[in-house]
């Protein structure tokens, strides 16, 4: 009697499970390159190596696997931030330079940093995703570093301001350096250098929220 061999599934369920982070990454390399509208679901399929038919089994729209893209690769990177928050022990002035260095290295200095650009070109033309985008990735990372600024001003480490204006001035360096380096930065002969950029905006930030010690006038001598 013939012995029944074992069924060979290990790397049919290996390759069938990584489907999903395949069709991901390769749609956002489109997306980044292409832009939304340009992009389209037969190629993203031919880049992971699938058929059309196999990606709908995942995502039955294009916008559909957008913001499964924007699910597993900004919003994650938000939730360490706000875990970082509630773990912090120490200096406020700490906590925000840690969160925008760290947000830098893990989506401004990956593909994922190529989304806003993206965003703000195409907006206008997919209202729903731009309202997608906003609820799940912009004003939730507002309200993040809302929290840093507002506890920093109650423990009177950072001065008295505005907090939503802040948040938005402290953020719209990170937006401009996005910006820039999936655009311009091919045509500038002195590119940017993130790190130092960076380094300058947290230092310039951190000492116009300094608290300052009034020192009296002196006494006028007549």
């Amino acid at each position: 009697m013939t012995t029944p061999q074992p069924r060979q599934e290990g790397r049919w369920t290996r390759r069938k499970n990584a489907r999903p982070a395949e069709l991901l990454a390769a749609a956002l390399d489109l997306f980044v390159d292409r832009g939304f509208a340009a992009t389209r679901l037969d190629d993203v399929a031919r880049r992971a190596g699938v058929s059309k038919g196999t990606l709908y089994l995942y995502f039955e729209s294009k916008e559909e696997l957008f913001k499964a893209v924007i699910r597993g690769g900004l919003v994650p990177a938000i939730e360490r931030g706000e875990r970082m928050v509630e773990g912090h022990t120490g200096s406020l002035a700490e906590l925000l330079e840690k969160i925008i260095l760290g947000w830098w290295q893990e989506v401004g200095n990956s593909q994922l940093g190529g989304i806003p650009k993206l965003m703000f070109a195409e907006a206008k033309n997919f209202p729903e995703l731009a309202r997608f985008y906003y609820q799940e990735v912009i004003s939730r990372g507002y309200r993040l570093l809302g929290r840093v600024l507002d506890e920093g001003q109650r423990r009177g480490e950072f001065a008295l301001v505005e907090t939503d204006h802040a948040t938005r001035i402290v953020l719209a360096p990170l937006v401009f350096l996005l910006l820039w380096r999936h655009s311009f930065d091919v045509c500038d002969s002195r590119r940017i250098d993130p790190e130092t950029y960076l380094r300058l905006h947290m230092s310039l930030i951190l000492d116009g929220l300094r608290v300052r010690t009034m020192v009296p006038a002196a006494a006028h001598v007549g």
